[in-house]
């Protein structure tokens, strides 16, 4: 998996850029390698705003893409909600996936249908 990271009002260090990779190293293990991942930090300038620190991610996988949004007032407690609430919806893809697999494999051995792909012979 790809990772791009970039900073609005922050400097992206590679202490910062080590810490995103190791958050989202384990997503990708179950996704595509193919797969790219938009990393956005940034950071409220605003004194009114106790969680200034804010991260956007947007995963693009084949047929999907998904995108979570966290702000804390710590940089790392940020990427660590960041990297969870991405991993829950990478989840709950795959599990659909799987779901309609399963269904479209079942619906087929009722009607009778080879479940593999291939056509019955026509008569």
């Amino acid at each position: 998996m790809r990772i791009d990271i970039r900073g609005r009002n922050v400097e992206v260090t590679d202490d910062l850029r080590e810490q995103v990779a190791q958050r989202f190293k384990r997503i990708g293990q179950q996704v595509s390698p193919l797969a790219r991942i938009e990393v956005v930090v940034s950071e409220e300038r605003n004194p009114a705003i106790t969680d200034k620190f804010v991260a956007e991610a947007t995963l693009h996988v084949k047929g999907v893409t998904l995108h979570a949004h966290e702000a804390s007032p710590e940089m790392m407690h940020t990427i660590h909600e960041l990297a969870e609430d991405i991993r829950r919806q990478v989840k709950r893809h795959r599990e659909k996936r799987r779901k309609r697999s399963r269904t479209r494999h079942l619906v087929n051995q009722m009607q009778g249908r080879p479940s593999e792909g291939g056509t019955s012979p026509s008569l």
